[in-house]
């Protein structure tokens, strides 16, 4: 796996947005986004912080189904 990069919560949602996710609602600084594909429906809280901790990253990309491979290709 490669190492996963240091980025901001507003770059992971533009990522995400790239991947075919929607942000589907807000709720402080933690923006919900869901995608619907043939396997389902993904989706996960992304916080807007100013950067992301690695660990927090990992679990977004984990839960949404994301390859650290597609959210290098998206940035």
């Amino acid at each position: 796996m490669p190492k996963l990069p240091r980025i901001s919560g507003d770059e992971l949602i533009r990522a995400f947005e790239r991947l075919g996710f929607v942000a589907v609602r807000q709720r402080g600084s933690h923006v919900v986004m869901k995608r619907v594909s043939a396997e389902g429906v993904q989706g996960a809280s992304i916080p807007r912080h100013k950067e992301l901790a690695i660990g927090t990253l990992h679990s977004i990309l984990r839960l949404a189904k994301v390859s650290p491979e597609e959210l290098e290709q998206h940035l």
